[in-house]
């Protein structure tokens, strides 16, 4: 049996989280109303190993929204890049988007995200960054982010100020044919334009955390950065060089 792809969503939004019971249910809630009047589209969540109600939290959203809010669980943690990946395989939207699940990342951003994609007619834009402006982050956090984002910028060359943003749309196809790697969801526009896509940004808003606590240290940002930046570089110098012509 197949699909028929007029029932098919256009959008998915995708949104890893762990421990967001507290938040995860007004995000829902909030994304539906951002996209009713945009596109068909999906909501899945996933939750990334948590232990306290957040699965319980979706399923009570998706009981008042209906099919278009869907849960996928990781039965114990993987990360952030592992919940975005498992998100995007499950996504049944050619133009995928993400936001944190803490609830800082505003979903009423969202159109302004997909817009760009939805309108391409070249076929080359592969995503649109969001890039935050007055951050309502600790003044430790901040300036730890300016600093690695500002060496990440300087070696990749990705023209990015902010990776760190949650806030991203970007093609499906694109995304899977990405070399998956552990903490990736940072360097994503050094990513796609390693394959040939173009790269957009839009600036966005940002919120306090309602509730819970952050998952990152700024020291465990600062270690793993340091090691996947020559990662990256290391994928970004051994790309391939040649595509095929078909002829006939």
């Amino acid at each position: 049996m197949t699909s028929d792809p007029a029932s098919l969503p256009v959008l998915s939004v995708v949104v890893p989280c762990k421990d967001e019971a507290p938040n995860i249910g007004a995000l829902v809630d909030g994304i539906v109303a951002a996209l009713l009047a945009v596109a068909p589209f999906e909501v899945i969540v996933v939750d990334d190993g948590s232990t306290d109600g957040t699965g319980d939290a979706v399923r009570a959203a998706a009981a008042r929204h209906g099919p278009p809010v869907r849960l996928v669980r990781h039965p114990r943690s993987g990360g952030q890049s592992a919940a975005v990946h498992s998100g995007v395989l499950a996504a049944r939207g050619r133009i995928v988007l993400t936001l944190d699940g803490d609830g800082q990342n505003p979903p009423e951003e969202l159109p302004k995200l997909a817009a760009p994609l939805l309108a391409d007619t070249s076929g080359r834009l592969g995503l649109v960054a969001g890039q935050r402006v007055d951050r309502q982050d600790t003044l430790s956090k901040r300036l730890a982010s300016k600093a690695a984002n500002g060496l990440r910028a300087w070696m990749l060359q990705d023209d990015t100020r902010d990776t760190g943003c949650g806030l991203k749309a970007f093609r499906r196809d694109g995304y899977l044919a990405l070399p998956y790697f552990n903490h990736m969801h940072r360097y994503l526009p050094a990513l796609f334009t390693r394959d040939g896509w173009k790269v957009a940004h839009v600036d966005v808003t940002h919120r306090a955390r309602g509730a819970g606590r952050s998952k990152y240290s700024n020291l465990q940002r600062a270690v793993v950065g340091a090691v996947d930046l020559f990662g990256v570089m290391w994928l970004i110098r051994r790309r391939k060089t040649a595509a095929p012509e078909t002829e006939g």
